[in-house]
């Protein structure tokens, strides 16, 4: 499959070699205001193909996105000093404003992968500006935070990652919900298998896994600047759910339908994806605390999309 990034800093280009070390793509396309980074990003990580898989890696311009059937949009200005999360978004709003007509010009039945910040709102707009149907907008959403749970949560109980089923739901950010209610190890609940194995789940281990994940951003921003290879990584888990139909139940961020408490609002639920995007959304079995955190963060994020008179 084609891909194409729109956006080569940081996050856009580890995404795109994610891809390319994975194989997940057949082709990539970065596209850049900057041409020369696009050029330089391009060609660094091509020579990283004979190493891993014959991907085809490429800058261009918007028309080289023709035949893509994923678009990542990667895009977006950065902060100012003194300038307010809400200036920022209006700001971000003209950018994809400019963006996403183009995109859609020359890749129409492109797929649009959401991963600039904040996701979730920008997801809205996105999904508001293109006319696609909600299943076709995609926001990373807490995919990287749900990774972080599940490595923490891991590392405590001596497991692999990979076998903890647990979520972050909501917001990509600080009102996001650690959904220990129904976390499990292989089918087991977390308190069972910890007792199982001679451990213990203690509200001291939750505050501190919450507030490993919670402020995971903050540490590494202040360490090295920004992050990058995890969402990178996870830019490439969504792709490939997509490319082969997987229908893998990821915690992505798209416009609720199913759940009337959060419809018209993007925020991330355990949703399946698949080849034609979403394709189902599902209802998490939450504690009543839970509920109500999840609730929180979602009239955060309405409060925020309003301010910008997108609803």
């Amino acid at each position: 499959m084609k891909v194409g990034i729109v956006g080569c800093g940081f996050v856009g280009s580890s995404g795109a070699y994610a891809m390319a070390l994975k194989g997940t793509a057949s082709e990539i396309v970065l596209v850049d205001l900057n041409e020369r980074l696009a050029q330089a990003q391009a060609e660094d990580i091509l020579h990283a193909t004979p190493f891993s898989y014959p991907v085809r890696v490429s800058a261009g311009g918007y028309p080289q996105l023709a035949g893509a059937g994923i678009v990542i949009l990667a895009c977006g200005v950065g902060q100012r000093p003194g300038e307010t999360r809400l200036q920022l978004l209006e700001r971000n709003v003209e950018v994809f404003k400019k963006v996403v007509p183009q995109v859609l010009q020359f890749a129409p039945g492109a797929l649009l992968l959401v991963v600039s910040n904040p996701v979730d709102v920008i997801t809205q707009v996105v999904t508001k500006l293109s006319g696609l149907s909600p299943a076709k907008v995609i926001g990373s959403g807490t995919i990287l935070d749900t990774a972080r749970f599940r490595t923490l949560l891991g590392e405590h109980l001596g497991v692999a990652p990979v076998s903890v089923h647990g979520y972050v739901l909501g917001e990509h950010g600080d009102s996001e919900v650690l959904v220990w209610s129904s976390t499990k190890v292989g089918g087991v609940s977390i308190r069972d298998y910890a007792s199982q194995v001679g451990l213990s789940v203690t509200q001291e281990m939750k505050s501190q896994i919450d507030h490993g994940v919670r402020h995971a951003a903050y540490r590494i921003i202040e360490g090295k600047g920004a992050t990058y290879y995890g969402i990178g990584a996870g830019i490439a888990q969504i792709v490939q759910a997509l490319r082969d139909d997987e229908r893998r139940v990821l915690t992505v961020s798209s416009l609720t339908t199913g759940m009337e408490a959060f419809n018209g609002i993007c925020l991330s639920l355990p949703r399946v994806v698949g080849l034609k995007g979403v394709l189902a959304e599902l209802r998490p079995d939450l504690s009543n605390e839970e509920h109500l955190a999840l609730q929180k963060s979602a009239d955060i994020l309405k409060e925020a999309v309003i301010g910008l008179n997108m609803l």
